[in-house]
């Protein structure tokens, strides 16, 4: 007799559950469950449907929301690195003091870029850019062109948009997932349950029989390596046996 195995994955519970139910609707006299199993699983598998199709989209969400923001935090990187670099370029021309990088948190004598790399350096140093070029031009100094402090910060305040929706996407999804592990140590449960039913009903039928109305019930059989399948065959010599 082959082996059986429960489902691996949610679709696999699913149409197990689906099976016993539909097999269920053949009527309650050969029905090999109690109705208390048959009730549960009627119960149960739109609460779990739901679950998992509501894990699906979150993910799918935060999967589009991630490929926005990736192109996003491109766009505000590339930014924020010009105007520094710009920057930089006026006041090796005289044009800006080079004291006055102290208003964006810049080491006067350091002409390089602040890494950029993460996140959240892209928070602070934006913060840094805007609030300095505005207060150094509240001073009075000329604003620095190409980019302007504006385009910057319109990039800068939709970064910081989309990265609170990321984070509110990774939330949702990690939420809805983990109510799906949950619910699928019940699932598996219930689903085991119901095979140990099914097999101890038809337990005394020959091998072959056996193996079919289990199947009939959505019981999965695997073979092992080199076992032999079973055949109508099989029956006739447990009979004769």
């Amino acid at each position: 007799m082959p082996y059986r195995r429960l489902p691996k994955t949610d679709l696999a519970r699913i149409k197990s559950l689906e099976n016993i139910i539909e097999y269920g609707r053949h009527g309650f006299d050969d029905l090999p469950i109690s109705f208390k199993l048959q009730h549960d699983a009627e119960t149960q598998l739109p609460l779990f449907q739901h679950l998992v199709v509501q894990y699906q989209q979150t993910y799918e969400n935060q999967v589009s929301a991630n490929k926005k923001h990736a192109q996003i935090v491109k766009n505000i990187r590339l930014y924020l690195s010009h105007f520094i670099q710009v920057l930089n370029l006026c006041v090796l021309r005289n044009e800006i003091k080079k004291e006055n990088k102290r208003l964006y948190h810049l080491d006067p004598n350091d002409y390089t870029v602040p890494d950029l790399t993460s996140e959240a350096a892209l928070k602070k140093w934006g913060k840094y850019i805007i609030d300095g070029e505005n207060e150094r031009t509240g001073n009075g100094g000329m604003p620095i062109y190409n980019p302007t402090i504006a385009k910057v910060k319109v990039h800068y305040d939709i970064f910081k948009e989309y990265n609170n929706n990321k984070n509110v996407y990774q939330s949702s999804t990690a939420r809805n997932q983990n109510n799906v592990a949950t619910m699928r140590t019940e699932i598996d449960n219930l689903i085991k349950e119901i095979w140990d039913s099914v097999e101890n009903k038809y337990k005394d039928l020959p091998p072959y029989s056996r193996l079919k109305k289990c199947q009939e019930c959505g019981i999965v059989y695997y073979y092992r390596k080199g076992e032999k399948k079973l055949t109508p065959a099989d029956d006739k010599v447990a009979q004769e046996a």
